[in-house]
C-alpha cells in the first residue's frame, strides 16, 4: 500500500470515526432535547391543570356566592309577599267579623261566652265588658245573667267580650281583637303544598 493510499485510508477512518461520534453526539443531544421537552410538556400540563382547577374552584365559589345572594333575595321577597298576603287576609277576616257582629249567631255566641264566664266565676263577683258596638245588647244579656255586672268598654276590641273576676285575679279575654292578634301571630303559610311543583288550577 502506497503512502498516498495509507493516507487516504487514515483519512477515511478518521472521517468515519468522526461521523460515528458526531451521530452518537447528535443522538445523545436529541435524546436530551426530547427528555427536556417531555419534562417541560409534563410541567406545562401540570401547571395548566392546576390553573384549570383553581379557575374552576374560583368559578364554583363565585357561582355559590351568587346563588346564596339570590336565595337570600328570594327568601326576603317571599317573606315580604307572605306578609302582604297575610295582612290582606286578616283585613278580609276583620271585614267578615264586622258582618258577623250583625247576625243572630253573634248574639248567641255572646250569651254562651257570658254564661261560661259566670259559671267559671263560681258565685264570685264577675264584671263583663262588652265592645261599644254591643251597647244595645247589654240590657238583654243582663236580664239573663243578673248575677253579673255589665259594662261597656271605653275602647273597642272588635267584638266579643272580656270578663274580670277581681277576687280571683282572673281575666277572661274572649275579645275578637285578641283572637285575631293570636291567629295572626301563629299564622304561617304551608309552603310544603308547593314543594312538589306547581299544578294548574
Amino acid at each position: 500500500m502506497t503512502t498516498e493510499e495509507k493516507l487516504q485510508h487514515f483519512l477515511d477512518t478518521c472521517m468515519e470515526d468522526a461521523r460515528d461520534r458526531s451521530n452518537h453526539m447528535l443522538d445523545d443531544y436529541m435524546t436530551a432535547l426530547e427528555k427536556t421537552f417531555a419534562e417541560h410538556q409534563a410541567d406545562a400540563n401540570r401547571r395548566a391543570q392546576m390553573q384549570l382547577r383553581q379557575e374552576t374552584e374560583k368559578i364554583e365559589r363565585d357561582i355559590n356566592k351568587k346563588l346564596s345572594i339570590e336565595q337570600i333575595d328570594i327568601k326576603r321577597t317571599l317573606g315580604q309577599k307572605q306578609e302582604e298576603l297575610k295582612d290582606k287576609l286578616f283585613v278580609e277576616l276583620k271585614d267578615m267579623l264586622a258582618n258577623f257582629l250583625e247576625t243572630q249567631e253573634y248574639q248567641k255566641l255572646l250569651e254562651v261566652q257570658v254564661q261560661h264566664a259566670v259559671d267559671f266565676a263560681g258565685g264570685h263577683e264577675v264584671t263583663i265588658y262588652l265592645d261599644p258596638v254591643d251597647e244595645d245588647k247589654v240590657r238583654r244579656l243582663a236580664l239573663h245573667h243578673g248575677n253579673a255586672q255589665f259594662k261597656v268598654s271605653d275602647y273597642s276590641f272588635t267584638g266579643g267580650m272580656r270578663a274580670v273576676i277581681p277576687s280571683r285575679h282572673i281575666l277572661i279575654d274572649n275579645s275578637f281583637q285578641t283572637k285575631l292578634a293570636e291567629a295572626k301571630e301563629n299564622f304561617h303559610f304551608d309552603l310544603s303544598l308547593t314543594e312538589g311543583g306547581h299544578t294548574n288550577g
